[in-house]
């Protein structure tokens, strides 16, 4: 996540080559005479992972590019699933197998369970949230609030409205641009995406009245002010691995745009909690302790008002109790889901709509499964696609695990740094350690998932065909480590019962309502229907697309 392109173009711009050409024999000489290889200390241990050679003072940044997934992928495959490799002076450990992965993260998850220091994060998201806050008592007090109070089962169910309303939204805007009178118009389909998932977000943090927060009542303004959160957050910083080098971010810009972002951000995120505590003071709601789990009916508060319900219920504790949750961390809070949600939501739908274009027969048999179960467009029950039916989709199911499987939305996962000297498939890692965990290489191991693990094949999860039932039913229990796009263990990511929903109505209603295909040759000449579609990356916060989704969307009749 942090090995973002943006550090690759500072690593090769030419103020940096400038830089490093003047200083190297300096810091070559430093090297020889001072450095030390992470807890070195003499004695019978056992051996530090393999580490290929790097560069004097940078290390192994230079060798990484733009996709350094792929790149760290290409090292595993000729040093193995468990490398040493240091990004500046920051020790890193890769680790791109399932073996490594299932210990990292469940037989050793205490030892690898904190998180590795992230400038950007720091500064955006005030140094208090839960996804990047380190182990310790703040964490799992952030975790459980997450866990019990906004992602529990019930609470995710009490967004369904809002689900089926921002669907309805998103194919009234592919309508619309399509016409009505067949279609058969392209359809920039990423920039829809995009808004979809930060509506249900949106709406769910702030209330429904979230479009009309600063007068920007069709929502364009927080979706601008999101997209730049999101960019920056997935930005690296120089001075986070070579820190003689902080200047360079100053010098391109990145410490004003932070500065300007987290003002932003954080002036949004104070009106919206005077607004909520107003309303709140005005309604005078019975007490409780927020999560509403005794209510009857459906709970449908938004995600500050169940924040502020905990801060006044902890504030109210015995005089012994220690109040960690406070404005900042509430803050905080909503920045974690905003930037996990809307990501996980996004890349999900737009990488899986990517795969069904490349692969018609798969999204033909998915729509005969959708058409089936939902009925005919303007028949007793038909044209109403809710998330009712969405239990009975198992290839629906299938084409969204695969999806995860070969596009995981953080390919590193967020790195975890380790508390206590700790061991890793026979290697000692020392503590403090930076820990990456690829994923995406592990999704795509040829051991793992056969001679087709880089091909796009739901079917392995229904028929038992390079996975199968056994791995749907594991994945979803953190037992198979396989499959761990939402990470596992202590540091498992807690949303993805928030973004399953989303992606699954939205995916379900884009293929039921709609028949797409790619747009006809710039030229005029037959529809690209043999062509495929660049599945090219950009690497960043999440990994996205590297080229816009343009696609031919035409409303399906039955009659057709």
């Amino acid at each position: 996540m942090e090995l973002s392109s943006s550090l690759a173009a500072v690593l090769h711009s030419p103020l940096f080559l400038l830089a490093a050409l003047l200083l190297l024999p300096v810091f070559t000489l430093l090297s020889f005479s001072s450095a030390k290889k992470p807890g070195d200390g003499g004695g019978r241990r056992l051996p530090l992972p393999p580490s290929p050679r790097g560069v004097p003072f940078l290390g192994h940044l230079p060798l990484l590019g733009s996709l350094p997934h792929r790149k760290l992928r290409s090292m595993a495959e000729a040093h193995g699933p468990v490398m040493l490799l240091w990004f500046g002076r920051v020790p890193t450990v890769v680790a791109s197998s399932a073996a490594a992965a299932q210990e990292a993260m469940r037989a050793r998850d205490a030892a690898f369970a904190s998180r590795a220091r992230v400038s950007m994060a720091e500064r955006l998201i005030y140094g208090r949230d839960m996804v990047f806050a380190p182990y310790g008592e703040f964490w799992r007090q952030a975790r459980r609030v997450s866990v019990l109070h906004l992602l529990s089962p019930r609470r995710i169910a009490s967004f369904r409205g809002v689900r089926e309303q921002e669907v309805a939204a998103l194919l009234d805007r592919v309508r619309r641009r399509c016409g009505v009178r067949g279609g058969g118009e392209t359809v920039n389909l990423s920039d829809m995406l995009m808004s979809y998932a930060n509506g249900v977000i949106s709406r769910a943090a702030f209330g429904d009245g979230a479009y009309g927060l600063d007068g920007d009542e069709g929502g364009g303004k927080l979706r601008e002010l999101f997209a730049n959160f999101e960019a920056l957050l997935g930005t690296a910083t120089v001075g986070e691995f070579v820190p003689w080098l902080a200047w360079v971010d100053k010098l391109m810009g990145l410490d004003a745009k932070a500065a300007r972002i987290s003002a932003e951000l954080d002036g949004l995120l104070e009106r919206v909690i005077a607004d909520h505590r107003e309303r709140r003071r005005l309604s005078q709601p019975d007490g409780g302790d927020g999560d509403g789990d005794g209510d009857e009916n459906v709970d449908h508060r938004d995600f500050v008002d169940v924040l502020l319900d905990v801060s006044e219920v902890e504030e109210g504790a015995g005089a012994g109790e220690v109040l960690l949750f406070d404005a900042v961390a509430i803050k905080a809070i909503i920045l974690d889901m905003i930037a996990a949600a809307t990501d996980t939501t996004f890349t999900t739908l737009e990488w899986a709509m990517a795969e069904l274009i490349n692969h018609p027969p798969v999204m033909r048999k998915l729509q005969c499964e959708i058409r089936a179960a939902v009925g005919v467009p303007g028949a007793s029950g038909g044209a109403e696609v809710t998330e009712d039916h969405l239990g009975e989709l198992r290839l629906l199911r299938a084409v969204v695990k695969e999806t995860l499987r070969l596009h995981a939305p953080v390919p590193l996962l967020v790195p975890r740094e380790t508390v206590e000297d700790t061991e890793l498939l026979g290697y000692r890692v020392p503590a403090r350690t930076r820990v990456i965990i690829n994923v995406w290489a592990i999704g795509r191991d040829a051991a793992a998932w056969g001679d087709r693990a880089e091909e796009f094949v739901p079917e392995r999860w229904l028929d038992g065909g390079g996975g199968g039932e056994a791995v749907e039913y594991a994945a979803q229990l953190g037992q198979d480590f396989r499959f761990v796009p939402f990470g596992a263990g202590r540091r498992g990511c807690p949303g993805a019962g928030f973004a399953a929903p989303s992606i699954e109505l939205a995916l379900t209603n884009l293929l039921y309502h709609f028949d797409w295909e790619l747009p006809p040759h710039a030229d005029g000449a037959a529809a690209a229907t043999a062509a495929r579609l660049d599945m090219g990356e950009l690497f960043g916060l999440s990994m996205r697309m590297k080229t816009t989704l343009n696609l031919v969307a035409k409303p399906w009749s039955s009659d057709v």
